[in-house]
């Protein structure tokens, strides 16, 4: 190797490492701007803490501080990490390994300094006017049973969930269900009320099967949404939301769209 070969050794090497930290330095900041756009993403499956707000608005409000995870006394909540889908950096449950103990002080939705925990949503009017906690208003989600495999409507004597239930009695209920496979006998199956349920999740963690027979989904997911052109009659806050119809009403369906002799006529009902 010749003597101007051997000067231009340590400029290749030079220029080699500069790449390969300049790869790396890209790499980095890629992660972490992925990780920030990650974020601010939607997930429509995510269980928060009691008390959050639409998530949309949470997302926008949450400033990933933590310190709502450092607040829960039962270690049940978690900040997603990048890499697992869910919006880097914000709390969430995994209510099958560790659920919300509905703490009845809050101490979550307490420390939260932006109001993407709002503790309006948790609370109530005491008779003296003031507002206090009130964890049975949370709406974290709720829960769902898979009556496939749940062993209580096979006809097996379970009620884990129903006992392990906080709002026990209103959130879930256990009542007799006609057993289909012998026509004979009723079985004592668990029923499941979105008006007291809580999504707390306790119900999930207790549950006997391999994989849980009960869990918790985001209430946008595992509600419907009625109409306000259909009301329970039988019950007179529902009829509050005839307020939201226009004065003329019409309700269309593909059929609206035919003239009714044409189908009548043709014996189509």
């Amino acid at each position: 190797m010749s003597d101007s070969e051997r000067a231009k050794m340590p400029e290749r090497r030079e220029f080699i490492l500069g790449v390969l930290k300049g790869l790396g330095a890209a790499g980095v900041g890629g992660a972490v701007w992925a990780g920030f756009l990650d974020g601010k993403k939607s997930y429509a499956l995510i269980l928060r803490p009691p008390g959050s707000i639409p998530e949309d608005a949470f997302l926008a409000k949450c400033t990933k501080c933590g310190l709502c995870v450092e607040a829960c006394p039962y270690k049940a909540l978690i900040l997603a990490k990048p890499g697992e889908g869910r919006p880097m950096g914000t709390p969430y449950f995994v209510m099958r390994e560790n659920p919300c103990r509905m703490c009845r002080d809050i101490p979550c939705t307490v420390a939260c300094p932006t109001g993407a925990l709002d503790t309006n949503l948790v609370s109530e009017q005491a008779v003296s006017g003031k507002k206090i906690l009130a964890v049975n208003h949370a709406k974290i989600g709720l829960a769902v049973i898979d009556r496939e495999t749940c062993i209580a409507y096979w006809g097996i004597q379970c009620d884990a969930c129903y006992r392990a239930c906080p709002v026990m009695d209103k959130a879930i209920t256990v009542e007799p269900v006609r057993n289909e496979r012998t026509g004979k006998h009723a079985v004592l199956a668990p029923v499941v009320h979105s008006d007291h349920c809580t999504g707390c999740g306790l119900c999930e963690h207790a549950c006997v099967t391999k994989k849980a027979s009960i869990f918790i989904l985001t209430r946008s997911i595992a509600m419907g949404e009625s109409s306000a052109r259909y009301i329970k009659g039988w019950e007179e806050k529902d009829e509050e939301r005839l307020r939201e119809l226009p004065e003329e009403t019409v309700t269309k369906t593909p059929r609206s769209e035919k003239n009714p002799l044409d189908y009548l006529n043709k014996g189509e009902f």
